[in-house]
């Protein structure tokens, strides 16, 4: 089968196309053969070989797959031709994949897989920053890093749905248009304005309440800054490869509390808070009130191409593999 492996560490180039073995399932797992697959940043940051705790080299990437059960292991009851989509640790860019079948989910009919790719990664994510981890409720206000990405446009349908008021940041007026469109009130380009002002114009100098934060950098410091007395933070990223630092006294004089969130993490040391949204998630998407946002698709083989796009800022929406 064709595959992309990551042989060493690196820019975009490092990924390859090899031909590997189709891989058999074992117990408790299940072979999807696969029609799309979704890029994540974590994607990049693993290729980078910057991942606390990522694959060592001579792997596979890909943590969404999504298409048809071709084949099951022991104890799975599941049936071959089922459409399904997983969620991986590594391995979705390929044409077959295994994965634990605890951790697939099923895709609606009237859903594409591409946008079944874009679903469990950015949906799981968002929800679990905005209410589980962020506790957001109704008439409070948000701040929301690169809205106009997977996980950004996601948060921004979700915090609007629930009431809330919603700051958003794009570097483009495309991304702006698109944050917009999903509920975002107030599109921040950061390219020519600060994020920070716009907050304090907006709240009458009092600040967010709740900051979804993915950047690092300053961006994580000047986040801290946005947020209302008493005001949250979930820290999910570091897109910029450069963690922020803040100094705990701060967070003591202020009232402000961070919480850092790892989709992966949670879902090993507390799957049952992380997945306890794919009822309601699924339910959205099936009746209209959310959607998978798109961005650009890219064949298997271009997945060099694919991965510097992201980096270099031009996605909007998910961007996914196709076989």
């Amino acid at each position: 089968m064709k595959a992309i492996q990551v042989s060493e560490y690196g820019d975009s180039d490092q990924l390859e196309v090899i031909d590997a073995d189709v891989p058999e399932p074992g117990a408790g797992e299940v072979r999807i053969e696969v029609e799309a697959a979704g890029i994540n940043f974590a994607d990049i940051m693993q290729r980078r070989g910057v991942y606390p705790g990522g694959p060592d080299e001579g792997y596979v990437p890909g943590m969404e797959a999504a298409g048809t059960i071709d084949a099951t292991g022991d104890g799975v009851d599941l049936e071959e031709g089922d459409r399904v989509v997983a969620m991986l640790n590594t391995g979705g860019y390929a044409e077959y994949a295994t994965a634990n079948a605890q951790m697939l989910f099923p895709i609606p009919e009237e859903m594409s897989f591409a946008e079944a790719a874009g679903f469990p990664v950015q949906f799981l994510t968002a929800h679990s920053c905005l209410f589980e981890w962020g506790d957001l409720e109704e008439g409070e206000s948000v701040l929301i890093q690169a809205a106009a990405g997977g996980v950004g446009t996601a948060a921004v349908q979700l915090a609007s749905n629930a009431g809330a008021e919603v700051f958003g940041t794009a570097s483009t007026q495309e991304k702006l248009d698109l944050a917009a469109e999903l509920g975002c009130d107030h599109p921040i380009n950061y390219t020519e304005t600060d994020f920070r002002e716009t907050v304090d114009e907006e709240t009458d100098g009092a600040g967010v309440d709740l900051v979804l934060e993915s950047v690092g950098d300053d961006v994580f410091e000047r986040s801290l800054d946005a947020m209302t007395h008493f005001g949250r933070m979930v820290t999910y990223g570091v897109a910029s490869g450069v963690p922020g630092e803040i100094e705990n006294r701060r967070l003591l004089f202020e009232n402000k509390t961070i919480k850092g969130f790892h989709l992966g993490q949670a879902s090993v040391h507390d799957p049952s808070t992380v997945m306890k949204a794919v009822p309601e998630l699924t339910q959205g998407l099936t009746d209209g009130d959310l959607e998978v946002v798109l961005g650009e698709s890219f064949a298997l083989e271009d997945a060099a191409t694919a991965h510097q796009y992201i980096e270099d800022r031009k996605s909007a929406g998910k961007v996914v593999l196709t076989s």
